[in-house]
């Protein structure tokens, strides 16, 4: 048996990141909120607050991540294994980091209007991101919850899988009905970044999968 192994069945767990990790997993929630305002907003001067509004959102984000690897770097035992506890930091704070991009693209491209399919795709967004807080609020009674936190990741894992199909449709449409090249283009990589805060959201899912399997 492991030394830490060992230890960790006597020692009391610093359970200081669960909190934390429920911050940072806030933090993207309402990320979400202002990315869905965001994209069916019709107000442009309120679309530009909402840019600033996600962009000091992921400032926050990166503060708690920053945190959360430092007093990993400092404590001896942790609430499940220190690459699991990293790993569900930085897979949440890069799904942050997709929305600010998303947001920013907006603010730089300024698109004449959004395609239907993406108020479908942040809906998949917001949904997913408030699956991954319910999720994280549950991780300090894991053992109690285990089958809420299966439901919640089983529910991600659906949710990709139906980003999947809008994702496809939308670019169809988008080469089928945009007559504008610049505007096709523009619409591409924001439409592709949408798709790319799904997959984050269901790479989260899989990590808090993964913690389940080890400890609940």
């Amino acid at each position: 048996m492991k030394i830490n192994t060992l230890l960790s069945m006597f020692a009391p767990k610093d359970v200081k990141f669960l909190p934390m990790l429920a911050e940072t997993a806030s933090i993207l929630a309402q990320s979400s909120i202002y990315l869905q305002e965001l994209f069916t907003s019709e107000d442009k001067e309120r679309r530009d607050e909402l840019c600033r509004l996600i962009k000091a959102e992921e400032v926050k984000g990166d503060i708690v991540t920053g945190s959360i690897i430092r007093e990993l770097n400092n404590t001896f035992i942790t609430p499940f294994d220190r690459e699991d506890v990293h790993a569900l930091a930085d897979i949440m704070d890069d799904v942050i980091d997709v929305i600010n991009r998303c947001a920013q693209k907006v603010l730089l491209y300024q698109p004449h209007a959004f395609p239907m399919h993406t108020a479908s795709l942040v809906e998949i967004i917001k949904k997913g991101s408030d699956e991954i807080l319910n999720a994280a609020n549950e991780l300090s009674n894991m053992k109690k919850t285990d089958f809420r936190l299966r439901a919640h990741c089983k529910e991600i894992k659906r949710l990709e899988e139906e980003a999947d199909a809008v994702y496809e449709e939308a670019i169809m449409c988008l080469f089928k009905e945009e007559k504008s090249t610049v505007e096709l283009i523009k619409l591409k990589e924001i439409i592709q970044e949408l798709e790319k805060a799904v997959n984050k959201i269901n790479s989260t899912g899989k990590v808090i999968t993964t913690i389940l399997v080890k400890y609940a």
